[in-house]
């Protein structure tokens, strides 16, 4: 197993990323973000964005997951869309590339595992599989994925009707004992009670984000559950 990824076993990855219209949304605050999750014992960072996985790879000595955010023609979040932004991701300095490895086409007419074929063949770079599905986490491994993270599990059209109140334990945990390769968690992790039960089910690492880096949803998320509690 490739060293880097080593050093992300068993540990927290924080995603550190915000929404367009997000009073964080600026490299420096994603800096600043990073290196708090440095001091607090992250053992990676994943980053969206150019501009923020530059910045913050000048400051911050983790290991970081790199993404650009795109979007399919339906409107729903597609993750590095296109070879440019591949070679863009590791320029600015990620070590991992995640993209998504769903059968969805992308705007440049390729599905997702057409995609992760030409990409394997052209970059010489670990590469992550954002999937959603157990399949897709299964013929993500056969194509060789470095890695797979459950990141798409309740984000595509085809699986939105998972719970959002918590990670998808089963799909985890099925996962990590049917493939060989390291299967990272994310989605829906909002507590630490959360992660750790994830690790005891066979992950090897934890990506959270929200819970962490993005104050404007867990504050709507106690407003809403305490107006809830009221009515």
């Amino acid at each position: 197993m490739n060293n880097l990824i080593t050093k992300l076993k068993h540990g927290l990855i924080v995603s550190c990323q915000s929404e367009e219209d997000d009073p964080f949304n600026h490299p420096d605050m994603m800096v600043k973000f990073s290196r708090a999750a440095f001091m607090g014992g992250a053992v990676g960072i994943r980053a969206n964005g150019i501009d923020n996985i530059s910045a913050i790879r000048k400051e911050i000595d983790l290991p970081i997951i790199g993404v650009v955010q795109g979007q399919f023609e339906n409107g729903w979040v597609c993750i590095t869309p296109d070879f440019k932004d591949i070679e863009n991701i590791i320029e600015a300095g990620a070590d991992i590339v995640a993209l998504d490895v769903t059968s969805r086409y992308r705007p440049n007419g390729m599905d997702g595992i057409e995609f992760f074929d030409e990409t394997r063949d052209r970059f010489d770079i670990p590469l992550l599989a954002d999937i959603a599905t157990f399949e897709e986490g299964i013929r993500a491994a056969e194509l060789g994925a470095d890695l797979i993270a459950t990141t798409l599990a309740g984000n595509t059209d085809y699986t939105m009707k998972q719970s959002t109140d918590g990670p998808n334990y089963d799909l985890i945990e099925k996962l990590s004992r049917a493939v060989k390769i390291p299967v990272i968690a994310e989605g829906y992790i909002w507590t630490p009670e959360q992660a750790k039960e994830i690790l005891q089910r066979g992950a090897f690492a934890v990506v959270v984000g929200s819970a962490i880096t993005r104050p404007r949803v867990m504050t709507k998320r106690f407003v809403d559950t305490m107006a809830s509690k009221i009515h």
